[in-house]
């Protein structure tokens, strides 16, 4: 859909989702579940954020937490039967939380504030309460916090005898408090009042809404029964509970319902609608028990723990949650969101018309490895939510081009002036070809060379070797159009081959190519199972630790192969966390690195933290991304023909990699002679300006047009601060600037930067 605004300009909107699959999506997060002892109780107490106030010694809290469900705490803790102590996780691996003792201490030690907050306004309804029972006295406190006016009519004397009536099992101490807890309430009370059937008849009629504790309204109304959904004896319109209900969560369960039907009844409701989920429930929540060590109560005294043993206590509580996806993902633990938010923000933000779009840089910040769809109980993809977005906002023209623009003009560098598609000589078609991934031509050129000569001369039919890129980039970028015209120049250049099988150096390689490509395709890694290992293959003498590309990731087979390749090295390979399908991404992958460094860093960090072993890889990237760290890590195939690619090479020696592999092997194997373009004049870069180019992206042959075009227009100025000349020239989309001083006829290159802008001359 376009809308036009004023003639002058087009805002383009696809819906990314409809907000049915929105919906679908996001119920498969279950991080916002309750817990299990939540989900038990039939009051949806917060037991787990109530035991993490204990364990913190915030009695206080805890209360406040506990006091949501009835001012009469004591009563409760006292009484209540603690179903979610059945349901604790922890009795799965030892005993589970004793909750009820808890909840005893947190009624003891807990202190409520003075002032309880701002004034309230009345409610216009009046209601009566006739009779005293437990029933009676939860609902006048259910009915005191909904600020009904409310009056109760009663046999007892004064307050201490109405509690005693419906909480005999209090102790003094209890009993004094929950006294002291009515008597602060709202309430207006008819004590003494001989309750007969007439008195109730002349009374009622003077308040909009009338209860009764159960013994009343069965003396009164013989044979009238209550709903139980209700609490409403609909005969007489009178609000009770079912005689026999009897127990402290039986009558304040009757006694919530009860103040809800009040509450339709105000309103003029049925009493029956809009309840919402009452009671107790099940919860989707799956927490990993798998590390957990099971641990015994606490024990308790008689009359309850003492504050020290209610914190050690409580602190035996996990509190139960799932955060799967969290603990091998650095993309989420970044943002400090769970998938649902997540997909929810990046679903807004693609929403946005007009205005800043906040969450493109998580968009473009996530890996797209897909670990959390395998680590997830329920396949929860963020992949498949931020790949959707980038397409999204490329396809509607809100995707700045910034975040991608230097990997995507890399993937165009490989697939043209770096690009090799040759047949092996003596073989006009092939059988097979080598495709070796660009990474590993722009960071290990003689490993490829090594490793494309050993094929051609031990496997017979012809191996035609294709340098290029698969079009990774352009799939990762969301930049759907250009990959697709990657495709067909690969898929055009295979046919030329005669459709050989591929042998894919790279696990992401194979994975992109298998989805397009209809011939066989194999990993170098299953030819060399297959064909045996070269001569001069080394070894690592130490033990080592195996990154699994996630490029990998669902292919168990090419796991296994490598860590069998490995074997055959005599490796001795350390298990690390997160390994196999759960490999977390190096920060090559989604083009993380390109779009945000500082979580490119973190990732790479947390896959090198897994261990302090030396790593093995089977992509080129992790390898590079490992070595950045300062970790060392070799590609299995540099052992596997004894090359060493050093230190890994700035992003201008990349590209000079993939050129110099190119022509090398085109004078090598095909005689070729190619022409090697030369600079007419001499440059130097000063150690901290490559660094500082590799950082900003910046390129040698873009700082030498930028001399070039100097040289032409003598353009420049002088920077008085730092003594030395700069000059500029807009390349593409963005003005390069350098920092020079002239030396030996040359230039000497101190700094350079880049900015996204225009700059016109005027006279």
């Amino acid at each position: 859909m376009a809308m036009e605004e004023r003639s002058t300009r087009i805002y383009r909107q696809q819906q990314m989702l409809s907000k049915e699959a929105l919906t679908e999506i996001e119920n498969l997060c279950i991080h916002e579940q309750p817990a299990y002892c939540v989900a038990a109780c039939p009051f949806k107490l917060d037991a787990k954020q109530m035991v993490r106030a204990v364990a913190g010694g915030d009695f206080a809290k805890a209360l406040a937490l506990y006091e949501k469900i009835t001012p009469f705490v004591h009563i409760l803790s006292a009484g209540c039967e603690a179903p979610c102590e059945q349901k604790c996780k922890l009795c799965e691996a030892g005993e589970g939380i004793a909750i009820h003792e808890l909840e005893r201490a947190v009624a003891r030690f807990g202190k409520s504030p003075k002032n309880k907050g701002l004034l309230r306004f009345k409610k216009r309804k009046s209601v009566a309460i006739f009779g005293s029972s437990l029933f009676s006295l939860f609902l006048a406190g259910e009915l005191a916090k909904k600020a009904y006016p409310l009056t109760i009519y009663c046999d007892e004397p004064d307050a201490a005898a109405f509690v005693a009536a419906g909480a005999s099992f209090l102790d003094s101490d209890g009993l004094n408090a929950e006294v002291e807890t009515l008597q602060s309430m709202d309430i207006t009370f008819r004590f003494g009042t001989k309750l007969t059937a007439q008195l109730f008849e002349q009374k009622k009629t003077a308040y909009d809404i009338v209860g009764a504790s159960p013994r009343l309204l069965s003396g009164f109304w013989p044979g009238f029964e209550v709903d139980e959904a209700t609490m409403l004896c609909k005969e007489v319109q009178v609000i009770s509970t079912p005689v026999g209900a009897q127990g402290v969560l039986a009558s304040l369960f009757g006694a919530k319902k009860a103040a809800l039907t009040v509450d339709r009844l105000a309103q003029n409701l049925d009493p029956r609608s809009s309840r919402g989920d009452e009671g107790a429930s099940e919860t989707a929540l799956i927490t990993n028990m798998d590390s957990v060590a099971g641990s015994c109560r606490i024990h308790c005294e008689k009359e309850g723990y003492t504050k020290e043993d209610a914190i050690t206590e409580a602190k035996r509580c996990i509190q139960c949650s799932c955060t799967e996806c969290v603990k091998g993902c650095v993309y989420l633990q970044h943002y400090k969101k769970y998938p649902k938010v997540l997909t929810r923000e990046i679903y807004n933000n693609v929403s946005i018309i007009m205005g800043d779009h906040m969450m493109n840089k998580p968009i473009n910040s996530c890996a797209l490895c897909g670990q959390c769809a395998v680590v997830c109980p329920n396949g929860y993809d963020m992949a498949d939510i931020c790949l959707m977005a980038r397409r999204n906002m490329v396809t509607t023209d809100k995707m700045p081009l910034a975040p991608h623009e230097f990997a995507l003009l890399d993937q165009m560098f490989s697939n043209e002036e770096a690009f090799l598609c040759k047949p092996q000589p003596g073989f006009a078609k092939s059988k097979y070809v080598f495709f070796p991934g660009c990474q590993a031509a722009a960071i290990a050129p003689d490993t490829v060379r090594a490793v494309y000569l050993d094929l051609s001369s031990r496997l017979e039919g012809g191996v035609a070797l294709l340098l290029g890129c698969c079009g990774a980039i352009s799939e990762w970028a969301g930049r759907y159009q250009m990959y697709d015209e990657a495709v067909a120049f690969i898929d055009a250049r295979l046919k030329e081959l005669g459709n050989p099988a591929v042998i894919a150096g790279c696990p992401t390689c194979k994975k992109m190519l298998s989805q397009h490509y209809d011939g066989e395709i194999v990993g170098i890694w299953d030819v060399l199972e297959e064909i045996g290992l070269p001569k001069g293959a080394q070894k690592i003498s130490r033990p080592v630790a195996m990154h699994d590309s996630c490029g990998a990731r669902g292919d168990a087979h090419t796991q296994q192969t490598i860590r069998k390749l490995a074997g055959k090295l005599g490796c001795e390979l350390v298990e690390t966390e997160f390994s196999g399908d759960t490999s977390p991404c190096c920060g090559y992958g989604g083009l993380v690195m390109y779009a945000n460094r500082e979580v490119a860093h973190e990732m790479a960090q947390m896959c090198v933290n897994r261990t302090d072993a030396p790593y093995i890889t089977y992509c080129m990237a992790c390898r590079d991304r490992f070595a950045r760290e300062g970790r060392e890590s070799r590609h299995i195939l540099e052992l596997i023909y004894g090359t060493n690619a050093g230190e890994p090479p700035d992003i201008s020696e990349k590209r000079y990699n993939r050129l110099m592999l190119k022509n090398g092997l085109l004078h090598e194997i095909w005689g070729e002679e190619i022409l090697e373009m030369t600079c007419e004049f001499p440059i130097t870069f000063m150690p901290e300006a490559l660094k500082l180019m590799d950082d900003r992206m910046i390129l040698k042959e873009d700082v030498i047009k930028v001399m070039e075009s100097f040289r032409e227009t003598e353009e420049a100025i002088f920077d008085s601060e730092s003594g030395l000349m700069i000059t500029r020239k807009r390349i593409g989309n963005v003005t390069f600037w350098v920092k020079y001083e002239e030396q030996d006829g040359g230039y000497l290159i101190h700094s350079a930067y880049s900015h996204r802008m225009k700059i016109d001359s005027s006279q």
